[in-house]
């Protein structure tokens, strides 16, 4: 009788109070998961406000040429009517443009505070971007178009710059004359536009809004991606080489001496990154303490190191006339500074995954009659390629994007692009 009283008409289980097995789990499982929500809440918002926003809101400026589009709507119109774009545009457009400046001048928010000359600054500085030159043209045309004549004794006053616009803006400023400033504006038509990618790959578009390739003179950024991802390749080895031992033997030495050589790792950590580095700037530069023990301890083994093929010693090579290295303000440096730098974040992760390795594999793989080092290969590195894969991800990533090191060491064949972006 107390199995039958717990389950309904309906063939349902019942609870203590009568409702349904069913739903009082559902219950159940909802107020669990409602409160593991509460519990992530508060990362989750720092997650939503700190990094997606920012990152957001830069990608949608990225592409947004709404701006200039507002400023110069009529021009823009006349723009698309202007048929042959290899000589330069009808008195129409010169009107427009000055159409488009004097109504913008005027601009007021709800305030009644004058706008429009900002808008009019903001527009000149992003046509330079696509032309150089074109800013200084504008805001020099803005006064000759916004100043009233003050001889005349008119009522109203006659602007200093009247129709035919054409014949006499140039007159006031040959660049007007050039078509190049015109063809410019091609790429400034749209609303949105992927102008400011293409120029990060030393491309842009043309007065037909096609892809085309910058001028020699103009192309800086494919070396510098090249020479930024040269740089993180070598730093994510050179680190991977340097940590992978450190790690290993972190993980295998007892455990009294493995804390002692973690404070190691950890204490640039507690140093900061400029110190760091200026004491890097003091150990490298021509007169430093690297150059100093190199000169001290290689003539020590110059009979060793000579080369009678080609007339010269080891010294010679590596040193020549100055009888210094060059390690400041150039590529070497930018490198050994990087590399010591993010040693810690190679070190860290590898030693992490170590620690999980049983030592009892090895010596299964030498009992089997592996050697250490075939044991070591074949048993003890494939377990750690998840420790490996994770620190190259981190110092690659991290060397990337990389700014302090390379602008205070790097000198003009170190930087890399976060210098360019800074700039």
């Amino acid at each position: 009788m107390s199995d039958t009283s717990t389950i309904n008409s309906q063939g349902q289980l019942l609870t203590s109070d009568g409702v349904p097995l069913k739903d009082s789990l559902r219950k159940s499982l909802r107020r669990t998961k409602i409160r593991s929500f509460l519990l992530i809440i508060v990362p989750l918002l720092f997650l939503l406000i700190m990094f997606v926003v920012p990152i957001g809101t830069l990608l949608t400026k990225s592409v947004d040429d709404t701006s200039i589009n507002t400023v110069f709507p009529k021009t823009f119109a006349q723009y698309e009517l202007w048929e042959d774009k290899s000589i330069l545009p009808s008195e129409e457009m010169f009107a427009a443009v000055i159409n488009d400046i004097r109504i913008t001048h005027k601009m007021e928010n709800s305030e009644g505070k004058n706008i429009g000359k900002n808008l009019l600054g903001k527009a000149g500085t992003r046509m330079t971007y696509e032309f150089s030159g074109w800013r200084s043209l504008l805001l020099k045309t803005v006064k000759e178009a916004t100043k009233v004549d003050k001889k005349s004794k008119e009522v109203i006053k006659p602007y200093v710059l009247e129709a035919p616009y054409k014949e006499k803006m140039i007159k006031r400023d040959k660049r007007w004359g050039k078509v190049e400033f015109w063809q410019s504006m091609g790429a400034m038509k749209d609303p949105y536009t992927m102008g400011y990618y293409l120029n990060a790959v030393d491309l842009r578009y043309d007065a037909n809004k096609n892809i085309i390739q910058k001028n020699e003179y103009l192309k800086i950024y494919k070396t510098i991606w090249m020479r930024t991802l040269q740089v993180s390749l070598i730093v994510t080895l050179a680190c991977l080489f340097l940590a992978y031992p450190v790690a290993y033997l972190l993980a295998t030495l007892p455990m009294r001496a493995s804390n002692l050589l973690m404070i190691c790792v950890l204490m640039p950590f507690w140093t900061s990154l400029l110190v760091r580095i200026v004491a890097w700037m003091i150990m490298l530069q021509q007169n430093g303490v690297v150059n100093d023990t190199l000169l001290t301890i290689l003539p020590c083994f110059e009979g060793a190191l000579n080369f009678p093929f080609i007339g010269e010693t080891f010294i010679d090579l590596c040193f020549g006339e100055e009888d210094r290295l060059p390690m400041m303000y150039n590529f070497t440096g930018t490198i050994i500074v990087m590399t010591q730098v993010l040693l810690p974040f190679m070190i860290l992760p590898l030693y992490s995954v170590m620690k999980g390795v049983p030592p009892s594999y090895m010596k299964a793989a030498q009992n089997l009659g592996a050697t250490p080092t075939w044991a070591f290969i074949k048993v003890y590195m494939p377990q750690t390629v998840p420790g490996i894969g994770a620190g190259c991800i981190l110092v690659f990533i991290v060397a990337i994007g990389y700014y302090i090191s390379p602008e205070l060491v790097g000198g003009k064949d170190g930087l890399m692009i976060g210098n360019f972006v800074a700039r």
